[in-house]
């Protein structure tokens, strides 16, 4: 007696191969992630953004994704929305078998430049739907050459995520300064990974070919370091699920509490000169605890075409232009991670040189017109 649909209709698809893109923050993951989606290759590919802070803006700079993205931005991905990824996962593939989403073929998961990526492969590596579902193909981590080695040496993250990785993309080494120090970064690298394929971003070597379909992601292949922090995660996660244990994995400090993320929104435009302030202000006096600055600002001289920035530390980006803003909202929003530095500082300087400074405090002419400030000559050209 036939009992329903043969048991080859009733089989699972295949695997979708699912590439978890990694790096610190403002190694390049999102000049990658747009060099990847604009292959007409990736067309099917469904991008996962995740954001540290409150609000995110990393969805406004990837330039074309003819797949559906979704946005998680309730927090580091390796802590708060470690559970959140989950359940995304899962639910991604009950619409697909629904057909309430758009049929994807391959995932991208870009991790927030913060996560420590141990968890995130372990949730989705021994999580029994998942591992029938998804294909883990690889880890791609990003590497800034010119703040990589400091990187390195000041935050564990950033150790993990080079040493988990399968492909390890070196960027900015067109810069100057990144050329100096490129070969002994290269060493402590392959020191950390011996068994990760380099690829230098300047020389086109970050192809969708070279950088996706690295093979089912095997940690045997890995460092003892990188094994045992897998096997950690799992005695947390076995821990979290014991029913007499008063154990929660989110109370573990896997960051610094000096480090923190805020968004400054204004409706106010700047004034180029006032604009190029605010960065050499920043940039000189307070340029190591800039951890991230990323953002799209409105100025006084053409408020239809925002100017986006880009900086880590004392190295920012030259500003361009957009041809108009990408959403429906035409504040100024610049996401600031920092380190030991106090957000009412930076927010501030910012109503300062709106001319909303508060007492006792110098307003816009008195920081543009000062002979001892810093300047660059003008960032906007």
């Amino acid at each position: 007696m036939n009992s329903g649909a043969p048991a080859t209709a009733r089989r699972p698809p295949p695997p979708i191969p699912l590439t978890i893109l990694t790096g610190f923050l403002g190694s390049g993951k999102t000049s990658c992630l747009n060099q990847l989606v604009s292959n007409p290759a990736l067309s099917n590919t469904l991008v996962l953004i995740n954001e540290f802070g409150a609000i995110g803006l990393d969805h406004l700079f990837i330039e074309k994704v003819d797949g559906d993205m979704i946005l998680m931005s309730s927090g580091c991905i390796c802590c708060t929305i470690r559970g959140d990824l989950v359940t995304t996962l899962e639910d991604l593939l009950k619409r697909l078998d629904n057909g309430r989403i758009k049929a994807f073929n391959r995932v991208i998961l870009e991790t927030t430049g913060l996560a420590d990526p141990a968890p995130i492969l372990h949730a989705i590596m021994y999580h029994p739907y998942l591992m029938l579902r998804y294909r883990l193909d690889g880890v791609v981590t990003v590497i800034d050459a010119v703040n990589g080695a400091s990187t390195l040496d000041a935050h564990e993250e950033a150790v993990k995520q080079a040493a988990i990785a399968d492909r390890l993309v070196i960027t900015k080494t067109d810069l100057a300064a990144a050329a100096v120090n490129l070969d002994a970064l290269v060493a402590r690298l392959k020191s950390l990974n011996p068994s990760a394929q380099l690829l230098l971003s300047a020389n086109g070597d970050a192809t969708a070919q070279n950088l996706l379909d690295c093979g089912l992601y095997n940690p045997d292949t890995k460092t003892p370091r990188v094994r045992a922090w897998l096997n950690a995660e799992a005695v947390l996660n076995a821990h979290e699920h014991a029913p007499n244990l008063e154990h929660h994995h989110h109370d573990i400090n896997r960051h610094d509490d000096h480090i923190r993320a805020f968004c400054l929104t204004s409706d106010t435009p700047l004034t180029p000169a006032s604009f190029d302030v605010f960065i050499d202000l920043l940039r000189h006096t307070h340029g190591p605890k800039l951890l991230r600055v990323k953002g799209i600002v409105s100025l006084t001289d053409d408020p239809q075409r925002p100017v986006v920035i880009h900086g880590v530390q004392h190295i920012f980006h030259p500003p361009h232009r957009l041809e108009n803003w990408p959403d429906q909202d035409h504040r100024t929003r610049i996401v600031f991670i920092l380190k030991d530095l106090d957000e009412k500082f930076i927010e501030g300087l910012y109503a300062a040189l709106t001319n909303q400074p508060a007492l006792d405090q110098p307003d816009a002419a008195a920081l543009i017109n000062n002979p001892l400030a810093p300047t660059s000559g003008g960032l906007l050209g």
